[in-house]
């Protein structure tokens, strides 16, 4: 294996790609398909796709992607799918910790790091809905390289037989990969998706996982990919059986409510959304995850 990890670094970004234009084509889908429930004679949505650039203090070539924004639709009213390789040297906020993390030394004397990864958000119109998220990523540095992701459901009006199509399927993806993982998995999301200062999750959880490095590469790349590929049909068939569903004022309110706790976790604690920031990457594109309209109490 090189040191560099180029063969690596281009079959992850190569499949980030692949998943990315597969659930956009999805999205898409189900949008053209909405022929019964609330706003059907709406034009179906479609993506406006941009690409990105990541922002480097010397004007060189540092990376980029493309974000995927489909706002207004018949089934989402706004959904961002973000594809994105970077690299570059971090800085010293960045190198303390990532050095906190993981324990590593000497990121310092040789900063470079290279990351690629898609990231998704999905905010519906329809409040029966479920929000969701999704990303999964690749990050290398000379000195190790990790993996990380997960996906998470965000209900504002739960159903407890949506809640358990959504974790079966991703524990059936995560069961070839070891049974303990997703348990595993499963409590590191309900960890990480808390918002402490409401004292509550944001959702009702998922999988998720971070720095994951167990030496074999091509073991965690294909862990990596049954994350991804859990995700449509974890999502899909819940959005296809809520969206015929009438809904009420008191319900998009109650959705606008739950959006308000997504906007103050992703703003205050989300770790992907600092680093986007932090490292120069299209603000634009970092923040699309924010939903188009909340409500605070």
């Amino acid at each position: 294996m090189s040191d560099d990890f180029l063969t690596e670094k281009q079959q992850a970004s190569a499949w980030f790609r692949q998943l990315r234009d597969e659930i956009v084509a999805a999205f898409e889908g189900l949008e053209t398909s909405h022929s019964k429930g609330p706003l059907t004679n709406e034009p179906a949505g479609t993506f406006d796709v941009t690409e990105t650039r990541r922002g480097s203090d010397d004007g060189s070539d540092a990376g980029g992607g493309l974000m995927s924004v489909m706002r207004g639709g018949r089934v989402f009213e706004k959904v961002g799918v973000n594809v994105s390789t970077v690299y570059g040297t971090l800085g010293e906020a960045a190198q303390a910790s990532m050095m906190a993390r993981t324990g590593l030394d000497g990121m310092a004397d040789d900063p470079r790091f290279w990351a690629s990864g898609i990231s998704l958000v999905a905010h519906m119109q329809n409040p029966h809905v479920p929000a969701v998220h999704m990303n999964t990523r690749m990050f290398w540095t000379p000195h190790a390289w990790w993996f990380g992701g997960g996906s998470d459901l965000n209900p504002c009006i739960e159903y407890a037989e949506d809640t358990a199509h959504f974790h079966s399927v991703q524990q059936a993806h995560l069961d070839p990969h070891g049974a303990d993982l997703y348990p595993k998995l499963k409590d590191w999301a309900d960890e990480y998706f808390y918002i402490p200062h409401r004292g509550r999750a944001r959702g009702v959880g998922g999988i998720f996982m971070d720095d994951r490095c167990t030496g074999d590469w091509q073991a965690d790349f294909a862990l990596t990919q049954d994350i991804g590929r859990a995700f449509l049909p974890a999502f899909v068939p819940l959005v296809e059986k809520r969206r015929v569903q009438d809904w009420s004022e008191a319900d998009k309110d109650a959705q606008l409510i739950h959006r308000g706790l997504y906007a103050e976790y992703n703003l205050v604690y989300d770790r992907g959304t600092k680093f986007g920031l932090a490292t120069g990457h299209d603000a634009n594109a970092v923040l699309m995850s924010l939903p188009p309209m909340a409500k605070w109490v």
